[in-house]
């Protein structure tokens, strides 16, 4: 078991301890998505790296239901879709700002030779390897297309 994994399973032990709600249940949807992912990959252990994509892919599903949430006035659902994704992003790698995501774009396009929009594909690919669990795909979009 990674330090990550770890590091996730004790948190949900005291959760149930402390009988947080909220939080037992978050964490038990990403440590079954955790064992799902070992089952499908026929590994007892995960790598960090391999948890960090399951948090962020929880993430980011967190985030579209919140969009979605408040364009239906359901704000009880959007509050507690907040508090879930604010556990899951404590287990990721501090995000890094737009301006130094920028800087990491920069270097990417200037080591692939890219100069326009149809080498978006390769530089969001290069830029996301570099990023990994960093920074949100849709964050690093704009500032691709913005940059290119």
């Amino acid at each position: 078991m990674g330090s990550l994994h770890k590091k996730i399973a004790e948190d949900l032990k005291d959760s149930v301890k402390r009988k947080d709600g909220i939080c037992t249940s978050t964490l038990r949807m990403l440590t079954a998505d955790i064992k799902n992912l070992a089952i499908e990959k026929k590994s007892d252990e995960l790598d960090d790296d391999q948890v960090i994509k399951i948090i962020a892919k929880q993430v980011k599903q967190h985030r579209d239901s919140i969009e979605v949430f408040k364009k239906g006035n359901r704000d009880d659902l959007v509050e507690k879709e907040a508090k879930e994704l604010e556990i899951l992003k404590s287990y990721l790698p501090e995000q890094l700002t737009e301006q130094e995501i920028g800087e990491v774009v920069r270097k990417v396009i200037d080591q692939s030779g890219a100069t326009s929009k149809s080498d978006f594909g390769k530089v969001m690919k290069l830029s996301m390897q570099e990023l990994k669990g960093c920074a949100d795909g849709k964050t690093v979009s704009s500032v691709v297309q913005r940059l290119l």
